[in-house]
């Protein structure tokens, strides 16, 4: 078994359990830890196939290495900016409740 087929393999399992636990999960924080599982095998995958160019003999091509550098930095700040959704949103009075005290 070649590396790039492990790594290729893992990458695969990480998007399924993140698109099983993104369905099956009700609560938003791990929905959140699910969706960022799918972007990590996403990253994994990219760059697998960026490595299996530059181990074929072609020279090595950092669109995919930049790209997937990028996709990283905005996955954090993303995953951040939900965080704080998720905060406030847990802090938030709960609206069910004014409305049967009318």
């Amino acid at each position: 078994m070649s590396p790039a087929l492990l790594f290729g393999l893992c990458a695969a399992a990480l998007i399924g359990i993140g698109l099983f636990g993104l369905i099956v999960q009700p609560d938003p924080l791990r929905k959140l830890l699910s969706f960022n599982l799918i972007g990590a095998g996403v990253f994994l995958l990219f760059g697998v196939a960026g490595k299996r160019g530059a181990a074929v003999g072609f020279s090595s091509d950092p669109v995919p290495q930049a790209l997937v550098i990028t996709g990283i930095v905005v996955a954090f700040s993303a995953s951040a900016l939900a965080v704080a959704l998720l905060v406030r949103l847990s802090e938030a009075p709960d609206r069910a409740d004014e409305d049967d005290e009318i």
